[in-house]
């Protein structure tokens, strides 16, 4: 995407979705040289899902048609629920632009069950005080909790549909187990790292697959590593996806891009 580096964990040839995370880029990590363009995410409209991105390095410039508008910095996280639909940027700010700097920002989209996909427009920006952390294993494991719960520390931002989300920093050697409940559906995916997760060795760059076989997660880190780990129950409904929207039928997409071009989604100012 111009010079910005991404790899796609989700969708991929074997996986097309995990019900209901839907979408996984990783952008970087790299290093941009000062008087950039940074990220090219301009004006674009979405519908019917939810976005959670993570800034790593650098930082993103945010600003939608729901009235949204801030700079969320490395450590932070915003989350975002397009419901009826909304147009949203992504860019840098000008002080990255200028300056330059280390980049690395994943962002993960979740699906939004039928019932909840006209909802109304939200936006929430968190830098990084504003997430509550986890330490265990002696400090060697530090949760970073997002939404849902880890063990008696509940995450700042509410979800509608009980998405649990959590990044995960391990030190060599780090080591915890949690119990997930088996008819939820997974997501783990490795941003740094190198892990052992029940008995099998997962690499940065990898999204790990579950069966729902079990309720209990032991991960392990063989080198200093980080982590994405999700969980949510599965709506089990279709998915209709195209371009910015996704949907339940394909007079949903047709219906989304109508209410674009008559500008119901808001217009870019």
């Amino acid at each position: 995407m111009g010079d910005l580096v991404t790899y796609r964990a989700l969708p991929t040839n074997s996986v097309d979705y995990i019900d209901p995370f839907l979408f996984l880029n990783h952008h970087g990590p790299q290093v941009y040289k000062p008087n950039n363009y940074g990220l090219p995410f301009g004006p674009h409209p979405h519908r019917g899902f939810e976005t959670l991105t993570f800034i790593l390095d650098g930082d993103i410039m945010h600003q939608d048609t729901g009235g949204g508008k801030d700079v969320i910095e490395a450590g932070g996280v915003q989350w975002m629920t397009a419901g009826s639909g909304l147009i949203h940027a992504e860019v840098s700010s000008d002080k990255f632009k200028k300056e330059g700097g280390p980049l690395e920002i994943l962002q993960l989209w979740f699906n939004l069950p039928a019932k909840h996909k006209m909802a109304k427009p939200n936006y929430i920006g968190l830098q990084q005080d504003a997430i509550p952390s986890v330490e265990e294993n002696n400090g060697k494991v530090k949760v970073n909790v997002i939404s849902g719960n880890w063990r008696e520390t509940k995450g700042p931002i509410p979800s509608v549909s009980d998405i649990h989300m959590a990044s995960i920093e391990l030190k060599a050697g780090g080591r915890f187990t949690t119990t997930i409940a088996a008819d939820r559906n997974i997501f783990f995916y490795v941003v740094r790292g190198f892990v052992n997760v029940n008995g099998e060795r997962a690499e940065k760059l990898n999204l790990v697959e579950f069966a729902n076989e079990g309720e209990e997660l032991t991960v392990e880190a063989l080198e200093d590593s980080y982590i994405l780990l999700g969980h949510a129950q599965p709506f089990n409904e279709p998915v209709v996806s195209h371009g910015p929207f996704v949907m339940n039928t394909e007079e949903e997409i047709h219906q989304a891009f109508r209410d674009y071009q008559q500008g119901k989604m808001g217009v870019w100012e």
